[in-house]
């Protein structure tokens, strides 16, 4: 029997899994996917919030200020990529000042530091790509950007370190509370390959965490899906914006935005749309549209021909619009982390450290003596000193093998990829941990290579490699095995 199993793989099931694994426990993660990673977390905007927008008081204002404080450390302490590089609201009008205003008494009563209004003189010199609608911003310097892969990938790699297992492709079905012989509770969490025992769960399901929650409760929670649209932007732009450039925010959320990311792109987006389907993520060209009329009123010049990609996300809107944490009044030993929309990515960690506390509080779980707070990210070669990269070279000649041209990634750092802990076992596998195929030919050069390489290290046909696992196979065979 596990004391606590976590369901779901994202950025706040990985989280509590990190943090858990502070504690002495036997800990398992379930995710329905084939890796970390796959939902919600790993399409966003990738913004580490000040923390002004959200209401006073509640759930979210508190653990998106927690966990902005937590970002520089962790990604120090993990090894992923953050960056402090500060927001701007802007009013695209004299009417909107007020609006900022509002904004920012409401940032300064959830505690965030260093906020201010600044006229269009002072924002043209924050951020010179600015158009000549905006007249004034609230500044945020506290804000930041980060890796969603990179924290989420880092998390689980640490708490895996640290004893927690994972099971993927593991669907839950549905959830009996029960007692041993002794009178002590535990659940039965059924899944598509047999049952598990376990002291205590974890909903971190994402759009599916009502139905989890639904499942064991009589207060029942909905989530809607809110899809929003995105477009990359090529690297060669770098530069082009160099805060997170946010519009007056609407019923819908935070609006459009425009954004540097850790890795050198500009990301434009999202759109909000309520939907019914918890698996569509398919864009539109509406969307697109939309996209690009909301960021033109910010930029005048938005170089929309470097567009490489676009995608869509989903956000885990619950109606009350505010996180859903803790124990379950009426299903004990049940513990929700639902709701998790924007500021989630922000928040997660400072979520993740209060359930692991409160799990550690109610199971009388004991410090880990054992536990490594820390983990070494994945070698970019391209960044080291000539003299550090040619030793590398001489031990490790497959890191001078450019498998992804766009953006220079290695066949030594794809074989990393897949050998490290929770390797990865598709092409958005290898994608998401060193980036191979996220340039601008989005991996038509580098895909047979890298779909071979995985092949060969997990012993399989390459016919069985797919994109991101399940049904999305990317051939069907070989021509020379049909002739």
């Amino acid at each position: 029997m596990y004391d606590v199993v976590i369901i779901g793989a994202g950025v706040t099931g990985c989280a509590v899994a990190r943090f858990l694994s502070a504690y002495r426990g036997s800990f398992c993660v379930l995710e329905r996917s084939e890796d970390v990673c796959t939902g919600t977390s790993k399409a966003n905007s990738a913004i580490i919030h000040a923390g002004f927008d959200a209401a006073h008081g509640s759930l979210m204002a508190k653990y998106n200020l927690i966990g902005n404080r937590m970002y520089p450390k962790l990604a120090e302490e993990l090894d992923f990529e953050y960056k402090n590089n500060g927001s701007l609201v802007l009013a695209l009008g004299e009417e909107d000042i007020h609006k900022l205003e509002e904004l920012m008494e409401n940032g300064r009563k959830n505690g965030v530091e260093g906020l201010e209004i600044v006229g269009r003189e002072r924002l043209k010199e924050l951020e010179p790509a600015v158009g000549h609608v905006p007249v004034a911003a609230l500044y945020a310097p506290t804000a930041g950007i980060v890796c969603p892969f990179g924290a989420t990938i880092a998390f689980a790699e640490n708490a895996y370190t640290n004893g927690v297992e994972f099971r993927f492709n593991t669907e839950v079905k549905g959830l009996i509370p029960s007692e041993d012989a002794d009178g002590n509770a535990y659940w039965v969490v059924q899944t598509a390959d047999g049952v598990i025992h376990t002291r205590a769960v974890v909903n971190a399901a994402g759009v599916y965490a009502d139905i989890l929650h639904n499942m064991v409760s009589s207060n029942k929670i909905r989530i809607i899906p809110r899809r929003g649209d995105y477009l990359l932007l090529d690297r060669r732009i770098g530069g082009y914006v160099k805060h997170t450039v946010f519009q007056v925010p609407g019923k819908f959320g935070k609006g459009v935005l425009v954004s540097p990311t850790v890795h050198g792109n500009t990301i434009i987006g999202p759109t909000a749309e309520d939907i019914d389907d918890k698996e569509g993520v398919d864009t539109t060209s509406e969307g697109f549209d939309d996209l690009m009329a909301k960021a033109g009123l910010a930029f005048d010049d938005l170089p929309l021909r470097e567009v490489i990609t676009s995608f869509a996300g989903l956000r885990a809107h619950e109606e009350r619009h505010d996180f859903i944490l803790g124990e379950v009044k009426d299903a004990p030993g049940f513990f929700d982390c639902a709701g998790i929309e924007s500021p989630g990515l922000t928040a997660a960690p400072a979520i993740g450290q209060e359930i692991a506390r409160e799990l550690a509080e109610k199971l009388q779980l004991e410090n880990n003596p054992d536990f490594i707070g820390t983990r070494k990210g994945f070698l970019d070669a391209k960044t080291l000193p000539l003299e550090e990269l040619d030793r590398l070279l001489k031990e490790k000649p497959e890191y001078g093998r450019i498998v992804c041209r766009c953006e220079q990634v290695s066949e030594g750092a794809i074989l990393d990829a897949i050998r490290r802990p929770l390797g990865a076992k598709s092409l958005d596998g290898v994608k998401r941990r060193v980036r191979a195929g996220m340039g601008r030919c989005q991996a038509g050069f580098c895909s047979p290579r890298i779909m071979d390489i995985l092949a060969e290290e997990w012993n399989i046909d390459v016919a069985d490699i797919t994109k991101a696992g399940g049904r999305s196979s990317v051939i069907v065979g070989l021509v020379k095995d049909r002739v």
